[in-house]
């Protein structure tokens, strides 16, 4: 689908809910996707990109960046303790902050490096076994000891169990967000964005349906 649908798609549902028009961005997932299908899209003028693995994105966008220099790179991925400090130098987000360990060295390498990207919070919003995150019980006390830690936690994330309606989870996710103060909201993907749009997000991560299925051969 192109990317003009789907931003249009965004736009309608912004004005359907009453939402101000450009309050929600757009996530091209560019994680395993043909490094052409990537330079198509900046070529298209998108500039927002979102990875899973700060490996890949290491040896993809520090090159594509020289071409592009006002892309905006979040990663949306499990973030490793050892791998840290090298995301911190090549992403503007980390939306995936999700335990007291990482929160530390984060805290350190920021006091270290003078610089830190945007922080988001992963909530674990189906208490899934197998999902990275925050349990939602515990996400109050994780948001204050970042802040503690000298954080600045700007927005959440989730990514609903597959099975379940991903609207009563986009709900809770704002609900948390809201009465800890923060204001931005990373939750949808390729097939439940409207949605996502109408429950107040602030970041839709789409992928397979800008750049199509994804080759993991």
């Amino acid at each position: 689908m192109p990317l003009s649908d789907i931003s249009a798609r965004i736009q309608a549902e912004e004005a359907r809910v009453g939402r101000a028009p450009g309050s929600t961005r757009l996530i091209a997932v560019s994680k395993v996707q043909p490094i052409e299908r990537v330079i198509a899209v900046l070529e298209e003028g998108h500039r927002l990109f979102g990875e899973n693995k700060v490996q890949e994105a290491a040896g993809k966008w520090p090159e594509l960046r020289e071409r592009f220099p006002d892309v905006e790179l979040h990663l949306i991925g499990p973030l490793q303790t050892n791998k840290a400090r090298q995301a911190m130098q090549l992403f503007d987000a980390i939306e995936t902050v999700d335990r007291p360990k990482l929160a530390r060295t984060i805290a350190r390498l920021k006091d270290e490096l003078c610089t830190c990207p945007k922080l988001f919070v992963q909530i674990n919003t189906g208490e899934e076994d197998q999902k990275a995150g925050v349990m939602p019980a515990e996400a109050d006390a994780f948001i204050a000891e970042c802040r503690a830690l000298g954080l600045e936690v700007e927005g959440l994330m989730c990514i609903p169990p597959v099975e379940e309606e991903p609207s009563l989870h986009f709900a809770l996710l704002k609900k948390i967000a809201e009465r800890n103060g923060v204001p931005e909201l990373s939750m949808g993907m390729s097939g439940d964005f409207e949605k996502a749009v109408a429950q107040g997000a602030t970041y839709v991560r789409v992928g397979s349906a800008i750049f199509g299925e994804r080759d993991y051969g």
